[in-house]
């Protein structure tokens, strides 16, 4: 049985991967989210549904974080991690600045997720084991009013690669995602707020979006799911410290 740990595990790219991953019996699920319900949600639309557990907690709490994955993983090791979780929206410097939350769950939150797993990690016999990071496109380019979003996005390139140097000796590949725009709630919440300070509709702003991507499409969060699929399927084990751009072209090397 391998073991998977999921985080931002209850909506979007993190919910599609626990659906495809979910059908493979030999894959045992930590879904983890900070909504028990949303969680719950996700786990009833899961394949082999008795193979899988959930784990409600804030990622920012390492000590909750190391308390509940002790409980799961009791006698029991962890082959993959897919750190996905992460929040979205612009900040502006003041009292009401968002910096802090948006860093702190993004780039701290992640190492604290991947730091809690990794002595499970070490405990499998799997010759190869599996570390893969939520990063973003905006890790590439700027984006204006995301200051907290992209430092973040770019830090964690910065943790993979390091961990990936670090950690290659325990056999523990680590990558990076840099997805672009994606049909989640949070991609909808930021094309709105462009709509709402332009002062035209959802539809006129989506389609103005795609219009600065090269393939003009917008990815579903199962492609991303599949892209997971492969890199924790041991398929390959030669790709390491890489940040795998799937974003339409938004970025292109």
């Amino acid at each position: 049985m391998k073991t998977i740990i999921i985080t931002g595990a209850g909506s979007g790219m993190g919910e599609a991967t626990a659906k495809l991953l979910s059908e493979n019996p030999e894959n045992s699920l930590i879904l983890i989210g900070r909504s028990q319900s949303r969680l719950n949600d996700v786990l009833e639309c899961l394949s082999n549904r008795e193979n899988h557990a959930s784990l409600a907690v804030d990622i920012c709490n390492a000590r909750a974080l190391r308390l509940g994955l002790a409980d799961l993983l009791k006698h029991k090791s962890l082959e993959c991690v897919f750190a996905n979780a992460g929040i979205g929206g612009e900040n502006a410097y003041g009292e009401d600045d968002r910096w802090h939350e948006i860093i702190q769950t993004n780039l701290t939150g992640t190492y604290n997720t991947i730091m809690e797993a990794l002595p499970y990690l070490k405990l499998s016999q799997e010759r190869f084991k599996h570390i893969l990071i939520t990063s973003s496109c905006l890790a590439r380019f700027g984006v204006p009013n995301y200051t907290a979003y992209c430092t973040a996005k770019t830090g964690l390139l910065g943790l993979t690669r390091s961990l990936a140097v670090q950690y290659a000796s325990d056999g523990i590949l680590v990558n990076a995602l840099t997805p672009g725009w994606v049909r989640t709630e949070m991609a909808e919440r930021g094309i709105q707020l462009l709509a709402d300070r332009a002062g035209i509709s959802f539809e006129e702003s989506f389609k103005q979006q795609m219009g600065y991507v090269p393939t003009g499409n917008i990815s579903e969060p199962s492609e991303i799911g599949e892209l997971v699929s492969f890199l924790f399927s041991g398929k390959q084990n030669s790709i390491t410290g890489q940040a795998l751009d799937i974003n339409n072209g938004s970025y292109m090397q």
